[in-house]
């Protein structure tokens, strides 16, 4: 770098830091949730039912159930299998670890498949290489927002007779072949976290068309309390319930669905806004040495939840984490998406997984960063990150 360059101020100072995946929040949010707050019901009540419904309209399916995470989510999905211990799951190996968490929790095996290194989802051939007498389910990921090749993985699913749960984490709009993510196993996890495409703050969703499944996904999020147990304290009178399963304590609040009635409402003008972005960020990087994410496929919705870009060092002249240095000092939050995960400790030592049986997620988590895509950032701060980006590059 030059020394002109070198003495160039951050491109933000640290008041002005860009926080990664700062979320749109409106003023019907905040009074959503003043209102929730004036009427004394904070807890799973009203609202949750009302965030429900809304998302089942939205994505066309019978049931919805509100969790407090889509990790808890991934888990009630997982037990609704009654899965035995030794039964295998297969998975993605480019996924927050919470998607593993989920199966080991479940008592089952978690099996990794490799990623497509164009798309960065789970390769449907990989997967075929993975099935063994104990697999029972296929658990899939649609990174980044980019949908997963449905109609592979569908197949496969039919052939080995599989459950096919969708992590949809990053694809509340995701679409395939005018199909919405979600819809295409027996059961669709969502996440509201704060950097999601809706936020909550904290919250999850199951949605299924499965009327055994909802009932049984409810009971367990609640104690295990029988249904409607959240009305026990209702305008109605006191309602006695039944403790029918051992469950657990995941159920989403009114305060997060207050936020999340709204989110979901300005659903489109949000994905609209990161597409905008998104397109920004492929057009100014073009000519730089760092890897860029392919373009949607055709008849697909990408939700555009991450921009992701490949810093490979002989390529780009940085190492990846030199990179992640330099555009924190530039004011410009970005994140990792994601290390691969036979590469975290606690995994490769309880399976005794080689990183080398996955070389593509491997590859790919030791190079990828995550630059800001929100509906929140405006003309300038994209501009900033594209300063920022060409700044640490030089």
């Amino acid at each position: 770098m030059s020394d002109a360059k070198r003495d160039l101020p951050p491109v933000r100072d640290k008041e002005r830091f860009l926080i990664f995946g700062a979320p749109a929040i409106g003023d019907e949010e905040i009074a959503e949730v003043l209102a929730t707050m004036h009427s004394g019901w904070l807890g799973t009540g009203p609202k949750v039912a009302r965030f429900e419904q809304d998302i089942m309209a939205y994505k066309g399916t019978a049931y919805a159930a509100a969790v407090n995470s889509c990790t808890a989510a991934l888990h009630l999905s997982l037990l609704a299998l009654d899965l035995a211990p030794g039964d295998e799951v297969i998975t993605t190996p480019m996924t927050f670890c919470a998607t593993v968490n989920a199966i080991i929790h479940a008592g089952a095996t978690p099996v990794l498949a490799d990623i497509d290194p164009v798309t960065m989802n789970i390769d449907p051939d990989d997967v075929r290489a993975r099935i063994t007498p104990r697999t029972r389910a296929l658990l899939v990921v649609h990174f980044a927002g980019r949908s997963c090749d449905m109609d592979a993985l569908c197949a496969i699913a039919v052939e080995h007779d599989l459950a096919l749960i969708e992590d949809c984490a990053h694809a509340i709009e995701t679409e395939y072949h005018g199909r919405k993510a979600g819809t295409f196993g027996a059961f669709g996890c969502l996440s509201f976290y704060v950097t999601k495409n809706v936020v909550t703050g904290e919250g999850g969703m199951v949605i299924t068309n499965d009327p055994a499944h909802a009932e049984r996904i409810r009971i367990l999020a609640l104690h295990g309390m029988s249904k409607d147990a959240w009305k026990r304290f209702g305008d109605e009178g006191f309602k006695h319930y039944e403790v029918v399963a051992a469950g657990f304590k995941y159920n989403m609040m009114d305060l997060q669905a207050a936020i999340g009635i709204h989110q979901l409402a300005r659903i489109e003008p949000n994905w609209r806004r990161r597409e905008q972005v998104w397109n920004r960020y492929q057009q100014a990087f073009a000519a730089l040495p760092i890897g860029l994410p392919a373009p949607p496929e055709a008849d697909t919705r990408h939700a555009y939840h991450l921009f992701t870009i490949l810093v490979d060092e002989p390529r780009a002249g940085i190492s990846r984490d030199a990179f992640l240095d330099a555009m924190t000092r530039q004011g410009i939050g970005v994140g990792v998406h994601y290390l691969a995960i036979p590469e975290h400790r606690y995994y490769r030592d309880r399976f005794d997984w080689p990183a080398d049986a996955w070389p593509n997620a491997v590859r790919i988590g030791r190079q990828t960063v995550s630059l800001p895509l929100s509906a929140a950032l405006t003309d300038d701060d994209v501009n900033d990150v594209i300063t920022a980006v060409n700044r640490a590059l030089a």
